[in-house]
């Protein structure tokens, strides 16, 4: 809502330099003069609607931050923003839930802008024993569950690496989206525990991604993840929905997961 309370001139100013970009940089990419932008960021001149969604898909803005921008300038919002739970977003969850459970049984979940779990498939649920009841409470946010103390922090092997591997996506996240609440939660991760040296397994330089390594029953299972996004959404909650599938990076975690996700007979 602050957005909506600054001028459109403020957040165009703002939106350029967080993405390192000169007047000159931006009208050149917006095929404008460097003049026009100038007087479009100190209020001299008011873009018009076409000209705010222009210059947005230049400054590679959310969908959410592009409705901001349009309020700011004055404009009602164009992209809109539905519930999971909508019938128009039906086929969207139905495709959701499909890539779920077509994963199994390898983990995958989705998650939103702020790694709010929306939906998991069956494999996840075995890898959390022993996470503190707090943590598995909705809202669940994945990656408070990853890092806490209490939650799967004390079972990865390489801690260290894990947990600078998604501060690092955090903060890549941060800087393209200057979420407060990111901010917040970024602040919240860094306050944990950092493990020591001797707790994290030396690098493996062969490696081409960097591995989740978790305790298990069985031992240690090593995971890779991919990130799944749908393409040329149109409305925001889509927009910002994430599947991460995890995928077994030895054979000896792929027979470990499927023992896990098998059907009780």
């Amino acid at each position: 809502m602050l957005s909506a309370v600054r001028p459109v001139g403020d957040l165009l100013r703002e939106w350029r330099q967080r993405r390192r970009l000169s007047q000159l940089d931006l009208a050149c990419e917006a095929d404008i003069s460097t003049r026009h932008l100038s007087f479009l960021e100190t209020g001299r001149a008011r873009p018009s609607r076409e000209m705010v969604l222009h210059l947005a898909e230049q400054l590679d803005l959310s969908l959410r931050d592009r409705n901001d921008l349009l309020v700011a300038a004055g404009f009602a919002p164009v992209f809109p923003e539905r519930s999971l739970a909508d019938p128009a977003l039906q086929a969207a969850r139905a495709a959701m839930e499909l890539v779920l459970a077509g994963h199994e049984p390898y983990p995958a979940l989705a998650i939103d802008r702020h790694w709010t779990l929306v939906a998991s498939n069956r494999a996840v649920a075995p890898l959390l024993a022993g996470v503190e009841a707090d943590l598995l409470r909705p809202p669940v946010n994945v990656l408070r569950l990853s890092l806490h103390p209490a939650g799967l922090a004390p079972r990865i092997a390489n801690l260290g690496e894990w947990r600078a591997h998604l501060l690092a996506r955090l903060r890549r996240q941060i800087d393209l989206a200057a979420d407060p609440v990111l901010v917040a939660l970024l602040r919240e991760l860094g306050s944990y525990p950092a493990p020591g040296e001797t707790q994290d397994a030396a690098p493996d330089n062969a490696a081409v991604v960097v591995p989740l390594r978790l305790a298990a029953p069985d031992g240690v299972l090593a995971l890779f993840s991919t990130t799944t996004v749908f393409g040329t959404p149109l409305d925001v909650t889509l927009s910002e929905l994430a599947l991460e599938s995890f995928f077994p990076a030895d054979a000896a975690t792929a027979e470990a997961l499927r023992r896990s996700c098998a059907p009780m007979t």
